[in-house]
């Protein structure tokens, strides 16, 4: 089986209701980090959105827990990558207050960001328009390039604490 070009694994009803969970909480994500990243961190949509991405990457992980502990030989990459994407944002939410000029937060946010858009590249890339001709590695490499100077940027651009 296949939605829009891309493979579903016949790994059983466990297996496609996780999945199914696990793209909507990544959307809601990929959404509330979007929102969370381009409003004022004083705010309270920024506050309002971040704990949505939280929440949103604490259900992403979980599935992919579970589709993982079904399908580990395929998904074992993609645990690490969710590991490192949860630990990240733990990171960047304990230190929301701290004391290095909301650098530790920013960093840790969009490495977590990052990791959780990479996990997508890598998974999905070779079945996306345009993306299905690029080599396996840069589905990698590419949101790395993408996302780091951003997040040097906004570290940078940072004035003062909140």
């Amino acid at each position: 089986m296949d939605v829009l070009g891309i493979p579903i694994p016949d790994a059983g009803p466990v297996f496609l209701v996780a999945l199914s969970l696990h793209v909507v909480a990544g959307l809601a994500c990929v959404s509330c980090g979007v929102v969370a990243m381009l409003t004022r961190r004083t705010g309270a949509r920024h506050r309002r959105y971040g704990r949505a991405y939280l929440w949103g990457l604490a259900v992403v992980f979980a599935t992919m827990s579970v589709m993982s502990a079904i399908r580990w030989r395929e998904n074992a990459h993609l645990f690490v990558l969710g590991v490192l994407a949860v630990a990240a944002a733990c990171i960047g939410y304990l230190d929301r207050r701290g004391r290095q000029r909301d650098r530790v937060h920013i960093a840790a946010m969009g490495v977590s960001y990052v990791v959780l858009l990479t996990a997508f590249y890598v998974d999905n890339g070779p079945y996306l328009p345009l993306w299905e001709h690029l080599p396996a590695w840069t589905f990698w490499v590419l949101p790395a390039l993408a996302g780091f100077p951003l997040i040097v940027r906004a570290i940078r651009t940072r004035k003062h604490p909140s």
